[in-house]
């Protein structure tokens, strides 16, 4: 049987985007022209695009936290694994950013969304933070899974590529789960962009190189394009 591939787009939302996000990733738009020409391929058989999805009391917002714990990307919060308290960790706390059914949440109308195969939302348990597109970082248990995993599986893929934003927080960690969860991982570099393009960039490049994710350029897959 001939090894099937997908595309996870992650989080190619307005909040995360220039001019109006409310957490916008400095180029985050610059990618998005790749990003139709990747789910133009026919080399890809199944795309998938994620959303973050928060309900408005969201753990990782800053503005949900007494002060003078509550300065976006400043400020830090523990959080505690409800089923098993000995299991917990600390996370940046954000601007109040993709909230359920607002226009922030939307998937940037320039993507092609009428060649993305199914839309995954995450985000939605208000008690962890989920960068993941897979799951949150919790193990035992894990507390909040979203339908990526069951999805890929069902549908035979072995290979993915990742692309999306942002780099260094949930493109990293959706690349570093898929390495978990068996399949062969690829971060397709100039269809990504970080909220840090210099330390934080080549911190989760390293990240993912342990794990065994692999670094391509969008050439290297259109490569009948180029």
């Amino acid at each position: 049987m001939a090894t099937k591939n997908a595309l996870i787009i992650v989080d190619l939302q307005e909040d995360f985007c220039p001019p109006n996000g409310s957490l916008a990733v400095s180029g985050g738009r610059d990618i998005i022209p790749v990003v139709n020409r990747l789910l133009a391929s026919s080399d890809i058989h199944l795309k998938v695009a994620t959303k973050d999805w928060h309900p408005v009391d969201h753990i990782s917002f800053a503005a949900n936290h007494p002060p003078p714990n509550n300065k976006p990307f400043e400020s830090y919060a523990e959080v505690i694994n409800p089923y098993n308290p000995s299991e917990r960790y600390e996370t940046r706390l954000w601007p109040v950013h993709c909230v359920q059914g607002t226009p922030g949440a939307e998937l940037v109308p320039e993507m092609n969304v009428r060649k993305v195969d199914k839309i995954i939302e995450k985000g939605q348990d208000k008690r962890v933070e989920m960068y993941s597109a897979f799951k949150d970082p919790f193990e035992n248990p894990c507390v909040s899974e979203s339908a990526l995993r069951g999805y890929l599986k069902d549908n035979g893929v072995r290979k993915v590529y990742v692309v999306g934003l942002a780099m260094d927080y949930c493109v990293s960690a959706t690349a570093r789960h898929a390495v978990k969860e068996g399949f062969e991982t690829y971060l397709v570099e100039d269809a990504t962009k970080a909220v840090d393009p210099g330390e934080g960039w080549d911190k989760a490049r390293a990240e993912m190189d342990s794990l065994g994710v692999k670094f391509i350029s969008s050439g290297e897959i259109l490569d009948v394009e180029q």
